[in-house]
């Protein structure tokens, strides 16, 4: 009877949950489909009200009204939507200036300097770009330098100290687990696999840091230097003096304009659009304003440019959000170059590279394309080692001063675990083989030399591949191309000056690179971004699955479930590895 009455029980409870998120589900369906038709009016004196404090992606779907539901805890924001609504806001003559919520954008140099330049033109309509923050972080700086007004918390913390680039490394772990990493590698820059074996950086690791840390430091500095009329020189003080503590700081110091709170910077805005102070102040948020009247004209449906996004890290097979998949991918590209009314495609790679095979299938499509129809590539915050092997097939490649490129590389990597089984948990191997390799490569005992080197030849090989298509693809004789590969990383800038990019700009440049190729003036095109974004029901879908499969992990794993996300990544990772030194954050 107990067991009839906890089956009644657990029936019950399942129909009432399946009844409540049917209901949910209905009602945001509802809802989007009811807004999805929508207009937003935008009033005259109205101010758009962008939030930066996000991860900013190349582009993003629409706004999803499961976020808070299914606790989505990081929101995402498109580079690309950003760009278009700062554009339409410099036309629309019922915007009468930007006001950016600035303290912590979580983005590269790359992404920041393009939202940075649509801010400069948008400034150029006459309009007021004003930033507030409670608290800054030397990015939010770099944005907030191009500002009218920047207002700063009078109680907030200020960050403006200079950049850094910190390496964690494993080797101590690996020692006291008793794993031994098993490395392959061309090249005395890549240096992917140094946290495997090393307690600390190697004198090449860090002279290429080093280099292209402060190269972007030259960038970054020296703008801001330029925005508020200061030399370079003014501000490395500040830097190396460490001048600046506190808000009120910042202010003495010139690099930002005002110390205040919300309610005083509310009032600044006020005055500049003549709003009483007891009136409110018309704000249209960046989303809203996506579906408000455009007035960026496009060109003829018949003349596109293809966008085709290309972020994250490559795997073989089917991409995710956040990766490429070099079937998918292939997809894309082949739909374009069929594409008649597509005329010229660019590349946005957004990319730390990944599987060498995966990288060397999507270069053959890009390969093929271009024989097409011209193929330009526009590299973001980052087009290193598998994203530059995509890039180099293109016919131009442009890239930010600030973009991180090259690591022109190939590294393999596995795990001698025997220790760690054998003499930590206990477990042992036995088995039989026909032929002397049949077991090859062994994750529990140690590899002989002739198993080794088989691994390492296949590296040399994938080298070699990688450094004769880059040779071809710049028009370079391949012992300069190899001078400036072995695995360095490069700026876009120092990437511009060794030959291994064409022009320094953005997705913009790139775009009118595109129809130039093609012989087609401003107006005339419409451009278009691939693959297209989810739609509303497919995101709600896949992110009650998602919910579920992290609800599980967390279940299991409880606080190692992150790790669990790695350990996912590493089991698609192919053999040979085209791929950033490590992962790293500039800040």
């Amino acid at each position: 009877m107990l067991q009839f009455l906890k089956y009644v029980l657990a029936t019950i409870i399942g129909m009432f949950l399946f009844f409540v998120v049917s209901v949910l589900i209905l009602a945001g369906i509802g809802s989007m489909l009811s807004s999805g038709s929508d207009t937003t009016t935008v009033d005259a004196n109205s101010v758009l009200k962008i939030d930066l404090n996000s991860t900013i992606t190349e582009t993003s779907t629409k706004d999803d009204p499961f976020t808070e539901l299914l606790g989505n805890s990081d929101p995402k924001i498109g580079l690309t939507q950003i760009k278009e609504a700062i554009a339409n806001a410099a036309l629309d003559p019922n915007i009468k200036g930007i006001s950016i919520k600035l303290e912590n954008p979580m983005a590269g140099f790359a992404a920041l300097e393009e939202v940075r330049s649509a801010l400069i033109d948008f400034k150029k309509s006459g309009k007021f770009v004003n930033t507030y923050a409670e608290i800054m972080t030397e990015k939010a700086i770099y944005l907030a330098s191009v500002a009218d007004k920047s207002y700063i918390n009078p109680a907030g913390g200020i960050e403006f100290n200079g950049l850094d680039s910190e390496v964690t490394f494993l080797k101590g772990m690996f020692d006291k687990l008793g794993v031994k990493p098993v490395i392959f590698r061309v090249g005395e820059f890549k240096s992917a696999v140094e946290p495997y074996f090393l307690k600390q950086m190697s004198p090449e690791s860090k002279m290429q840091v080093s280099s292209y840390l402060n190269s972007i430091a030259d960038r970054i500095y020296g703008q801001i230097a330029e925005s508020k009329k200061m030399t370079r020189a003014e501000i490395d003080v500040i830097l190396n003096k460490a001048l600046i503590q506190s808000p009120a700081d910042a202010v003495k110091y010139k690099i930002l304009t005002n110390v205040g709170y919300e309610d005083e910077y509310e009032a600044s805005i006020k005055k500049e659009l003549g709003v009483k102070d007891s009136g409110k102040i018309s704000y249209v948020k960046l989303g809203a304003y996506a579906k408000a009247k455009k007035f960026v004209k496009e060109g003829s449906r018949d003349n596109r440019i293809a966008v085709i996004v290309a972020e994250g890290e490559i795997f073989s097979g089917e991409g995710e959000n956040g990766s490429i998949g070099s079937e998918s991918f292939l997809k894309e590209i082949r739909k374009a170059r069929k594409d008649k009314k597509i005329k010229a495609i660019v590349l946005r790679i957004n990319s730390p590279g990944g599987s060498a095979l995966a990288s060397d299938v999507m270069w053959r499509e890009i390969e093929l394309t271009k024989k097409v129809k011209p193929v330009i590539a526009s590299m973001g915050n980052v087009a290193a080692s598998g994203g530059y092997y995509m890039a180099m097939g293109c016919d131009t490649i442009v890239a930010q001063p600030s973009t991180i490129t090259g690591s022109i590389g190939i590294f393999g990597m596995l795990f001698n675990a025997q220790d760690l089984l054998n003499n930590k948990l206990g477990l042992t191997f036995d088995g039989v083989k026909t032929h002397e390799f049949a077991d090859s490569p062994a994750l529990t005992r140690e590899m002989s030399d002739a198993e080794k080197m088989m691994i390492q030849n296949m590296v040399n090989r994938g080298y070699e591949t990688f450094t004769s298509k880059a040779a071809m693809g710049r028009h370079m004789p391949i012992d300069k191309l190899k001078a400036i590969a072995g695995g360095r990383v490069w700026t876009g800038a120092q990437a511009k000056e060794n030959g291994l990019v064409d022009v320094l700009g953005g997705i913009d440049d790139a775009i009118a690179i595109a129809a130039k190729k093609v012989k087609l003036k401003a107006g005339d095109y419409q451009v278009k971004y691939y693959p297209y974004p989810k739609s509303d029901f497919e995101q709600i879908m896949s992110k009650i699955n998602k919910s579920q499969e992290d609800a599980k992990v967390k279940e299991y794993l409880g606080v190692f479930a992150p790790l669990a996300t790695e350990i996912k990544n590493l089991q698609r990772m192919d053999k040979l590895q085209a791929k950033l030194p490590y992962s790293f954050e500039i800040k």
